[in-house]
Formats: structure tokens, sequence, C-alpha cells
């Protein structure tokens, strides 16, 4: 965790005044711990808020300019936000900026202020640094100006700002868990209505661990765009038995294996295959966890990892490399991919006294089975997005 301390010393060094005015909000990194390709098929994802994220530093300024500054970058941007408009040139500050327009959009106001930012979350992890910068300049913002927050409607605005400003086409799932975590509780979304419901997380003498293959997700794009168009072939094959069905997700596992018959194409077959069943792992891994059964929970997350390999097919060398070395180390009760997959991020469920021959072992086989260096996080499970008051 950030020394607070320190970074209001480089907030004054960079702007100026004191440290005595000085506010500092705090927005969390996410995991998906299982449900991975659910969303945009009307499933439910069970992602988490992490113990790491943004942290926000900032102060009010008698005019109207905004003045952006980071730790992590040294370019500094300055606007006013009846002016904002995307530009290349400003790079990173282009995130606090359109979360500040969309929500300018609808009907906020805000004056101008001197802002630090200080990332943890490693950029292209896939462990959602972007809407963490949203969701921080979000609370905070709105909090300094006394308007009235309502966390969903700041998650929407957060995924509209994405979209619509950034121009990525993301879902909702990140930006929803960033700002409605909960310490020791993971979040099951159902994507497509924003249904949901905290579920306790009590891994009491256990970890959850990221490994980052650090292998940049090249084919994300295009091989998502295939996924979609086949789940959606698949609705349509099965709309002769189920002639109002639009999305996978409105299918039990009992109908679809009824009639995944009428699916002509294997490919297809094996993409609707690993949806229907991602959905079911998801509901059965809440159940293992309000029963407390942390080694079901473990199972299913491994079960999810093999089916985004096999069936899915959105695996790649480097996450298989680090599922399976991880598997190895005894305490290990589950390891997947976690995110959009061919590259990034593994999420493991780590025995507490294990973590460190765990990144180390794991660590060691990936660099010799392939091309790359991993990184390791180790997080409990956070909040979500807040004001920042250190522990006494």
């Amino acid at each position: 965790m950030a020394n607070v301390e320190q970074l209001k010393q480089r907030f004054v060094e960079l702007h100026g005044g004191s440290a005595a005015d000085i506010r500092v909000f705090f927005a969390p990194g996410r995991v998906n711990l299982i449900g991975e390709h659910t969303d945009y098929n009307g499933g439910y994802v069970f992602p988490a808020a992490l113990t790491f994220g943004t942290f926000m530093l900032i102060r009010k300024r008698e005019d109207d300019v905004i003045r952006l500054a980071s730790t992590n970058f040294e370019l500094q941007v300055d606007f006013k936000l009846k002016d904002a408009v995307y530009e290349e040139a400003h790079d990173w500050g282009n995130y606090p900026k359109s979360i500040l327009v969309h929500l300018a959009k609808r009907g906020f106001t805000f004056g101008g202020y001197d802002v630090l930012y200080h990332g943890e979350i490693p950029n292209g992890a896939g462990l959602s640094s972007s809407a963490s910068i949203h969701l921080a300049t979000a609370i905070g913002f709105m909090t300094m100006e006394g308007h009235p927050i309502d966390r969903v409607q700041l998650a929407l605005a957060a995924q509209e700002a994405e979209n619509q400003f950034m121009g990525v086409q993301c879902g909702i799932m990140d930006q929803f868990v960033i700002a409605n975590g909960k310490k020791d509780h993971a979040v099951l979304l159902m994507c497509s209505t924003l249904e949901y419901q905290l579920v306790p997380f009590q891994a009491k003498g256990y970890k959850i661990v990221v490994g980052n293959t650090n292998k940049r997700r090249g084919l994300v794009d295009s091989e998502y765009n295939t996924r979609r168009a086949q789940c959606e072939q698949a609705v349509i094959d099965l709309q002769a038995a189920f002639p109002d069905l639009k999305l996978l997700g409105e299918l039990t596992l009992e109908q679809f294996e009824a009639n995944a018959h009428l699916i002509k194409d294997v490919i297809v077959l094996m993409r609707a295959r690993h949806v229907v069943e991602e959905i079911d792992r998801v509901l059965k891994s809440v159940e293992a966890l309000k029963a407390n059964n942390l080694v079901r929970f473990g199972e299913l997350m491994t079960a999810s990892g093999i089916s985004l390999r096999e069936l899915y097919e959105v695996t790649c060398k480097e996450l298989d490399v680090m599922v399976e070395e991880a598997l190895k180390i005894e305490g290990v009760l589950g390891s997947r991919m976690t995110g959009a997959g061919f590259g990034g991020c593994t999420v493991s469920l780590v025995r507490e006294d294990k973590v460190e021959e765990f990144i180390e072992k794991v660590g060691k086989a990936y660099g010799e089975r392939t091309d790359y260096k991993a990184d390791f996080y180790v997080a409990d499970i956070g909040d979500g997005a807040s004001e920042y008051f250190p522990q006494n």
C-alpha cells in the first residue's frame, strides 16, 4: 500500500501550497474470480475488488482549471472542463477528463482542482487500471463538490466514458465492482440487468495471487468479435426449440443439454457449451462460498480455466503454463486465466504459508518455459471506491 504522507509531499512539490487541505480518495483494481465470457451472453460474472488500486489526491483551486499530475507518468495535463475533448497528446489524462465530461453531461458541475494520481495497477494486465482511475475521479470530484453519490449511476457513467470518450467497447463489470465492491465479499452480478448480491468470501488463511504473464493481449479484439458471433449463431440454432431466446444466459444447463443437438457446427457447440456450463459454475461457486467450502470453490475455478482453454479457446501458451505450474504447488486450491484471454493474468487461490513458494517456483518455471518474466500481486478482497482514511 502506498505511503500517503509521501504522496502528499509529492503533491505539494508539484502543485505548491500546504498538505493541510489535501483530501485522498482510493479506487481498487478488480479480478474476476469466475464467470468468463458470460457477460455479453446475459449471464453472471463473479468479480471482486482488490486491495491495491489507484490513489487520487485532490485540493480545491480558486479558478476553473483542473490540473492533473501522476506519479506514474511525467506528463501533466491542464484543462477547463467546459473545453474538454479527447486529445491524443493528453495521453493518460484523457481518462480523468472523460469521466468528468460524462458526469457533466448528467448535470453535475465541478470547479477547478489540483490533482495527483498514484496507480498501483500495472497497465495492460487486465486488472482494470482504467476503470480504477475513472471511479477514483468520480467519487473524489463528486464528494468534493457535495453532489449525491449513486454508485450504480457512477459505474454507468464510467462505462459511458470508456465507450464514448475513450472509444473502448467494454462491458459494465469492471466499473460496477470497483464502485460497489465490499471487503471480504465477491459481487455476483447479472450484467444485463445490473441485479447483484454481495457474497461473503471468507478466505481466512488463503490469499488471492494474480499472476501477470506480461504477454500482451494481441488477439483479443478480432477473436472476441468471432466468439460473440459464434454465441449469437448458437442462439439462432436453439430458437428452433426456444423461439423467444435472445441470449445463451437465459437457458438452464438442463435445457441446453436437451437441445444441444440443434447446433450443427461443432465449434459453435463448443462455444455455447462453455457459456452455459460457466454460468452454472458461477452459481455453484456462490453455493460453495455460502457453505464456506473453499476447496469446492477452487475446483470450480480450475474447471472454468479448463473450459476456457478447451471449449472457448481463449487461452495461450503463457496462460496455460502459468496455470499448469500453479496447480503443481501444494496449498493451491484453484487457478485459472482471468479476463478476455490471449495473455494478461491468471488468478490463483493460495494458502497463505505457501505464497512465497508459489511466487518463487511458478515464476522460475514460467521464465524457463516461456519468453517472458512473470509478475505477481498478492491481494485480499477490499472495498469499492471511497475516501481514504489511514488506519490508526
